[in-house]
Parts: structure tokens; C-alpha cells; sequence
């Protein structure tokens, strides 16, 4: 059966407004059917199971809170220094606050791939390939700092933004601009471990 690309992202999108509002058990055909308003069976007829769907839904949270490729583009015409990794990371803060909905969906998934193996599988390969990537980026890129540098900040960074966008008035009060500033400049406080050279890819997702 022919599938029409743009009603498929559409329904994509509307799985991540019910998954992040509803938690995976609400996930179902049906309520993707009303998110996106469209027929019953639609939903059903575009994703071969629920696996297919989670699937999906975690590529397409990927691909929301990835970089504008312009904003990655006006960053290799810049000094490679501390101030453009600040930079990076509060660019990212800002995408992902602004899509708070992508990122509980995400959340909501982590907590169903404890529950579902092969959504764990599909889930891990997806983070670890984005992690990599933005560990590629950084080095390739001449950025301060190493690849344990990215992993401190990929830890600090999810860390911040889950405690932002789910208990938000823990941090009542403080300037997490400066917060993720801090937090750039301690993470690459240490001398660049090395260099090595890969192709050139995408900047900072978070996962």
C-alpha cells in the first residue's frame, strides 16, 4: 500500500505529543489517530506494530533536536575555542527547552526500553551512533577538550535539562545560561588528551 510521506510524519509527531503527555502505555494507534485527527486505521496502516511506531517516534526526536545546519555552518567559520563550546551547549539548552515535549517523549521512551527489549536495542544503537557523532564533531572540529570531555558534558548537560523541564523549580532562580557556562569551562578545564582526524558531521544532538 502506497504511504504518503507527510501524513506519516504527521503521525509520527502526533505519537510524540501523546507519548510525552500520556506516557507509553497511552502510545496506542487510536490516540495517534485523534492527536493527528485523521481517520481510524490510519495510524495502524502506516506502522507495521507498536515496536515500528516506538521506533519511529525516537528517530524523529533525534532529528527535531538536532542543529540547525546553518548554525553549524556559521560555527566552522569561528575560532574553535571556549567560547564557541559555550556556545554549542547553550544553543542546545535553548532547542531542547523550547521543545519540551520532544525530550519528555524521549524520556518516556528510556523508561519503556527497561520494559521492552527490542526497543532497547533500537533505542541504545540511536543514542550511542549520536553520541559518537558528537564526539567526532568535537574533535574534528578543533574544539577545547577530548572525547571524555563530551562525555562529561552529554552527562551534565541531559542531567540539567531533565531536572529544567521536569522539576523545573528546583533551579528556581538560577541563570542556567551561566550554569551551562560553568559547566563548558570546568568540563574542558583539562588540556586536550589528543586529536584525531574524521570526516566532518553534524553538531551537538542531546540524547
Amino acid at each position: 500500500m502506497a504511504q504518503n510521506p507527510e501524513r506519516r510524519a504527521a503521525l509520527v509527531n502526533a505519537a510524540i505529543e501523546v507519548l510525552a503527555r500520556e506516557g507509553a502505555r497511552g502510545l496506542t494507534f487510536r490516540a495517534v489517530d485523534v492527536e493527528a485527527n485523521v481517520p481510524k486505521g490510519t495510524a495502524s496502516n502506516y506502522f507495521a506494530s507498536r515496536d515500528d511506531l516506538f521506533d519511529q517516534v525516537g528517530k524523529r526526536i533525534h532529528e527535531r533536536m538536532g542543529p540547525d545546519p546553518s548554525v553549524i555552518e556559521e560555527g566552522g567559520r569561528k575560532p574553535q575555542n571556549l567560547a564557541l563550546a559555550i556556545e554549542y551547549m547553550q544553543g542546545l539548552f535553548g532547542r531542547i527547552t523550547r521543545d519540551r515535549t520532544g525530550y519528555l517523549a524521549l524520556q518516556e521512551l528510556r523508561l519503556e526500553a527497561v520494559r521492552r527489549p527490542e526497543l532497547r536495542t533500537t533505542l541504545t544503537r540511536t543514542i550511542s551512533e549520536n553520541l559518537e557523532r558528537d564526539i567526532g564533531f568535537h574533535l574534528d572540529s578543533g574544539l577545547p577538550g577530548d572525547r571524555s570531555t563530551v562525555l562529561m558534558l552529554y552527562l551534565a548537560m541531559n542531567a540539567l535539562i531533565v531536572e529544567h523541564l521536569t522539576l523545573p523549580g528546583v533551579l528556581e532562580g538560577i541563570d542556567t545560561e551561566r550554569l551551562v557556562a560553568d559547566l563548558v569551562t570546568r568540563a574542558v578545564a583539562t588540556p586536550d588528551a589528543g586529536a584525531r582526524s574524521r570526516p566532518r558531521t553534524p553538531g551537538p544532538t542531546a540524547s
